[in-house]
């Protein structure tokens, strides 16, 4: 028995590996995502400050940063009211996550203002020894040390409102235990 006769193309082996890579390659461009299709989410804050007459509030808190103690000696971290530090006695200052604390207030333009702390040092504890800070650095124009002692600064800005950080020195231990430390302190401040 005879088959009705069509006609059909035909290929050589290689014609036919050629054709079969070829296809293979399209389809395998067809299921690769382009680089720019791709997407990522994060999230981020937003803050504001609301500040009313006679008002007085934390911005920020004091961060000493991430410090390497020495293993054998004691020693301090100074952490100034501009954001810089220094280290004693081989302890070395790593990352960027330092700052000074920050306050802001509002009142009138000349209207005086006393500022004082609640102690003149305080205690941070943490998973080792607690940790001493003291010698609290107003950052005023020329900075004070701030004490339990009130200092008294006249408001200069046009709008009455104002602002300063405060640094601070933080005396950390011989082989101080690794991991996060912290404490508060009370800071003062009376409108005259």
């Amino acid at each position: 028995m005879q088959g009705a006769m069509g006609t059909r193309p035909s290929c050589t082996p290689a014609a036919a590996r050629a054709a079969i890579a070829a296809a293979l390659l399209a389809s395998a461009a067809a299921t690769v995502p382009a680089a720019h299709a791709q997407q990522a989410d994060t999230d981020a804050s937003a803050n504001a400050i609301i500040l009313q007459p006679l008002s007085f509030f934390k911005v920020d808190d004091l961060n000493f940063g991430d410090i390497v103690p020495n293993p054998t000696a004691a020693g301090t971290v100074r952490l100034f009211p501009d954001g810089s530090r220094t280290a004693t006695n081989g302890i070395v200052l790593a990352g960027s996550t330092h700052a000074p604390a920050r306050f802001a207030g509002l009142g009138t333009r000349n209207q005086q203002v006393t500022i004082s702390l609640g102690a003149n040092s305080i205690w941070i504890t943490g998973p080792g020894p607690r940790m001493r800070v003291r010698t609290f650095e107003i950052g005023s124009t020329p900075t004070a040390i701030l004490s339990t002692t009130p200092l008294r600064f006249r408001i200069t800005s046009t709008t009455g409102a104002f602002n300063f950080p405060l640094g601070a020195i933080l005396e950390v231990g011989a082989n101080q235990p690794e991991g996060e430390y912290s404490g508060t302190f009370t800071v003062n401040l009376n409108y005259l």
